[in-house]
């Protein structure tokens, strides 16, 4: 694995944000990977509560600069550094003050979900996407965390699937139990505005969390249960696909198990 390429791609990562079972979990199997001698580069959106100043963020010029388009509206990318202290692991901001710069990350203080999460998504799919194309750095494998940025598989086999850079690049997805609401209900039709595959769209006509999840299953080779408890419709839905599938892993066995199903059953699609 020593030669091998991994992006790490989370809605949460400590120390940055809060410690919860998806950002403690992103951290510790990157990691672990990057203890190894495996090169790694983690990418995660650049909410407004982080603190910039302690955590030392600052802004890539080389990096930012292009406009995405969202929804047919131009939205400037900003990419963001920072080092992880004691581990020398880079990771990655992406940044927009429409989208990021709010004191908040997925809800207002009334604990309602951002009408605009839906954009957020598409932005930091896209965001992420065109920045390891700026860095002109192939990964073998694409890992995914959390709902936030779960279209990121659907953008790299529908939006991207020209990329020479990505060809072969293999996707994982870790699922998590989440008790998000319902998206806005347009999200579907600013996804069709980038031309995916309407077959594709489908999935996500009605976004809730559990559709957002089965779009991101849909287009990953393989997938690892995040979160011990999974609802009964995703575990049906992971049964009724061709992915590989790592099962739940306790704190004390992850970091290794997941290097293993890496090697094991990943990286072996490739041959």
């Amino acid at each position: 694995m020593k030669d091998k390429r991994i992006l790490y791609v989370s809605s949460e990562v400590t120390p940055y944000l809060p410690e919860t079972e998806l950002s403690s979990t992103a951290f510790n199997v990157a990691k672990n990977a990057h203890s190894k001698g495996i090169q790694t580069r983690i990418f995660m959106p650049r909410f407004g509560v982080i603190n910039e100043r302690r955590h030392q963020l600052h802004e890539v010029i080389r990096l930012s600069g292009m406009n995405l388009i969202i929804n047919d509206m131009d939205m400037p990318l900003i990419i963001k550094v920072a080092s992880i202290p004691k581990e020398r692991m880079q990771v990655y901001f992406i940044d927009n003050d429409e989208y990021f710069k709010r004191k908040a990350v997925y809800s207002d203080e009334d604990d309602k979900l951002f009408e605009d999460n839906d954009e957020r998504m598409i932005f930091f799919a896209k965001g992420v996407v065109e920045t390891v194309k700026k860095l002109n750095w192939a990964p073998d494998i694409i890992h995914v965390h959390g709902w936030m940025a779960s279209l990121l598989p659907l953008y790299l086999r529908e939006y991207y699937k020209e990329e020479p850079l990505f060809a072969e690049s293999k996707i994982v997805t870790s699922l998590y139990n989440s008790d998000i609401e319902d998206l806005n209900n347009e999200m579907a039709n600013k996804v069709r505005f980038d031309k995916i595959e309407e077959s594709k769209v489908t999935t996500i006509e009605t976004p809730s969390h559990l559709n957002i999840l089965k779009s991101a299953i849909e287009n990953s080779d393989a997938v690892i249960k995040g979160s011990e408890v999974l609802p009964d419709e995703i575990e049906t839905f992971i049964e009724e696909t061709n992915a590989k599938v790592l099962d739940f892993q306790s704190e004390e066995t992850l970091t290794e198990a997941y290097l293993e199903f890496y090697k094991e059953n990943v990286l072996e699609l490739s041959e």
